[in-house]
């Protein structure tokens, strides 16, 4: 047993910091993120007139799309729902990066009856546009069913581009920031490991300063990171840019000629 507490306490907070950002979890999007990209699925169903629209995203690990948000029909089924990411109409858009539009999906080939048929809403037309970050597709945006029309046209697909242009800035924005969550977690695992294998690492007697002070500046930036994530999507690409100026710098003064 170790009875003395100045030894223990650091080792300690790292491990519940650790133990308290793993059991918050980091979704795909934060919070703000999720709720700007159901304004802009809401927004492009009433501008087109439509039954149901949604936004899903790849995740790159189990090569699927996930659907995050919706609206209209079906929705309260759809999101969560997995497809595989070259499946349907919707993984065509991702597979292919371009936009398209379905007159009649019964006749195509490419549309997926029994997923659609599993959200309880199988659409007559599909209009559907990928979410571009440069050169990756972060996911597809499809609207569903025009309501005054039969088919959607050349001027919605091009109107279903700038939501979905905007939705995949949103989407960037809190990857990057995702990122940074993760080299976070990186760190404090090495720290925290670090501390159980030699306990000197994280707790010094109180003559070893440098030490001493590599502990606090652990911790201290363990803070900072909290605080960066509760700020606005803004707010948390400035911080981002920042730190990635400050890697390039590290980078080019450290790294061999």
């Amino acid at each position: 047993m170790n009875d003395n507490p100045e030894r223990s306490i650091p080792l300690e907070q790292l491990e519940r910091l650790l133990a308290a950002i793993e059991a918050g979890g980091r979704a795909v999007l934060p919070g703000t993120s999720r709720a700007l990209l159901q304004s802009i699925v809401d927004a492009a169903a009433r501008i087109f007139g439509a039954a149901a629209a949604s936004i899903a995203l790849v995740d790159e690990a189990r090569q699927e799309l996930e659907f995050k948000v919706s609206y209209g029909a079906g929705s309260e089924s759809i999101v969560g729902k997995r497809i595989a990411v070259d499946s349907g109409i919707a993984g065509y858009v991702v597979m292919t990066a371009q936009p398209m539009a379905i007159s009649n999906v019964q006749q195509d080939a490419r549309f997926n009856q029994s997923f659609a048929q599993s959200t309880g809403y199988v659409p007559h037309s599909i209009l559907a546009a990928p979410l571009l970050s440069g050169d990756r597709v972060l996911g597809v945006m499809e609207v569903l069913d025009k309501i005054d029309a039969p088919s959607f046209s050349i001027r919605d697909i091009e109107l279903l581009q700038m939501f979905a242009q905007q939705a995949a800035i949103a989407i960037d924005q809190a990857q990057q920031v995702e990122r940074i969550d993760e080299a976070l977690l990186l760190g404090l695992r090495q720290a925290a490991a670090a501390g159980q294998v030699r306990l000197d690492a994280l707790v010094v007697p109180p003559g070893d300063g440098e030490t001493a002070e590599l502990r606090r500046e652990l911790l201290e930036l363990a803070g900072l990171f909290y605080d960066i994530g509760r700020l606005g999507a803004a707010e948390r690409r400035a911080c981002l840019n920042i730190l990635e100026t400050f890697r390039e710098y590290a980078r080019a003064t450290t790294d061999p000629l």
